[in-house]
């Protein structure tokens, strides 16, 4: 039997909330080893099909249909570190996944930008997704950053290179993306280790991380594959993430989209260890249901915010870090619709356990990224990681002996118990808890509005710590030279 006996510890609040017995678990783990072996994966790229037919798999040439038998999964199940820790430019920033502590971060990426100062949706640019970046690197409860938009003023095909060099030059916190291919994502990673010194240096301190998105039902494409291998080779941790959605590319029932989620993930996962065996993997998710009345995926649902949190039972149960989709909202605006979906799908996940949680900032499922909304969210964050720590209790915080003293007439407002924990309380910056007459005062103004006015002053002050001398130099000749190989005009300068 696969690791689960081996349950992480935890020394929270988290992994209190279970959507999933110890016998559902179970049975979904035998189902997806069941697809695994019977029906099988198509995986599109020959070299990845070469790998598992190396390692023991079943592999029929002419289809693409990989079958990988049980052993081969849970080996490489066992092989995955059960944590690890992504790296900033600031070792102060670094997150590790795996030890108990929730973090959030940005969702990538959006096609659409709602500029702070008009309010105008626009097509996003460069300028815009280096300024997310500039904002996630201030807030401090955006723990890592993912690419959060698509710029379209560069080139499709080296997109991924200006994200990743405004990426690491605009914030000092661990950064997440998916390069698009293997011949990307080797010049992202000749990238990073120019800003952290070496490859060797890269290895130990991965400053950028790797996403790979299999597609619903059952499919590897080369482009996952490719970038699986080369995170692997690389020693960069890769995070796997299924976006299957309930009733369109997996089955309408919740457990079956979980059995099409979980073999996606584990494929993913036993060609990383295939490739180099111990390479760190995350268990990763965005997967949700489809609105079947208007054929959309609901982000902020609680379809959604069951999926993830039983996603991270399936993580912890195979001893994996999770990151799962969370803080999403299907609204069009930062209001009531967005405070609910995005606590809503948070906190579930959260409860139940979850490393990393990512949807900060995005709107309209999935669509437009608002900085506003992201000013917003970080105190969402802020406030759901006060709820996940739980209750402290001992002497000090029973209070017995002031309760006594205070007695039945008095009150703790002078107390010096009251002074030495007031500043435990939670204390919002955008959330409102004036009276009306003070909020009128002050202008009437709606908390989306408050988190816009945030947002500017944040992208008017706050400038990023700078990279190495020498490394911005390094990355735009990467940059170069991989657009001239591209065949793609050359924009570097724009970075």
């Amino acid at each position: 039997m696969i690791r689960s006996q081996h349950a992480r510890r935890w020394g929270s609040a988290a992994a209190g909330l279970r959507m999933l017995s110890d016998d559902d678990l179970q049975r979904i783990h035998l189902a997806t080893l069941e697809v695994l072996e019977k029906t099988g994966v198509w995986i599109e790229d020959g070299e990845a099909r070469h790998v598992f037919a190396s390692g023991g798999a079943n592999v029929n040439e002419a289809t693409g249909i990989v079958k990988i038998p049980p052993y081969l999964v849970e080996d490489a199940v066992r092989s995955a570190p059960q944590k690890l820790v992504v790296c900033g430019r600031d070792p102060a920033k670094d997150f590790a996944l795996g030890d108990g502590r929730i973090g959030f971060a940005t969702y990538g990426e959006g096609l659409k930008v709602r500029d702070p100062h008009t309010g105008a949706v626009n097509t996003p640019t460069l300028k815009d997704f280096t300024n997310s970046v500039r904002m996630s690197d201030f807030l401090a409860d955006v723990d890592v950053y993912e690419k959060a938009l698509l710029p379209f003023d560069v080139p499709l095909e080296s997109a991924p290179l200006h994200q990743g060099y405004a990426l690491m030059s605009n914030t000092t916190k661990p950064g997440f993306m998916g390069p698009r291919d293997g011949f990307l994502a080797r010049r992202l990673v000749e990238m990073a280790a120019a800003v952290v010194g070496g490859h060797d240096r890269l290895r130990q301190r991965p400053i950028i991380s790797f996403i790979a998105c299999p597609v619903s039902p059952l499919k590897l494409p080369r482009n996952a594959c490719q970038v699986i291998r080369e995170s692997a080779l690389a020693g960069l941790p890769i995070n796997i993430i299924a976006m299957a959605m309930a009733g369109a590319s997996s089955p309408a029932t919740l457990a079956g989209t979980l059995v099409i989620h979980n073999v996606e993930v584990l494929c993913g996962v036993t060609l990383s260890q295939l490739t180099r065996k111990g390479s760190p993997v995350i268990y990763g998710s965005s997967t949700t249901a489809m609105d079947l009345r208007f054929a959309a995926a609901a982000v902020g649902s609680p379809e959604c915010a069951l999926i993830s949190a039983a996603v991270v039972q399936m993580a912890r149960f195979y001893l994996l870090p999770s990151w799962v989709a969370g803080a999403l909202s299907d609204t069009k605006v930062g209001d009531a619709q967005s405070g609910h979906e995005k606590t809503l799908t948070a906190l579930l996940p959260a409860l139940a356990g979850a490393d990393i949680i990512y949807g900060l900032g995005m709107i309209e499922s999935g669509m437009t990224f608002d900085f506003g909304q992201l000013v917003m969210d970080d105190e969402f964050a802020r406030m759901i990681k006060f709820v996940v720590a739980g209750i402290p209790v001992s002497d000090e915080t029973l209070a017995a002996g002031v309760i006594a003293s205070v007695g039945p007439f008095g009150d703790f407002l002078s107390e010096d118990h009251t002074m030495a924990h007031m500043r435990e309380q939670s204390q919002p910056r955008i959330i409102d808890r004036r009276v009306r007459e003070e909020w009128a005062a002050q202008g009437s103004s709606t908390a989306h509005e408050r988190a816009t006015a945030k947002a500017r002053e944040i992208l008017d002050t706050h400038q990023p710590m700078p990279v190495a001398e020498g490394a911005r130099e390094e990355m735009r000749a990467i940059i170069a030279e991989a657009e001239e190989e591209l065949g793609v005009a050359a924009t570097v300068e724009r970075a």
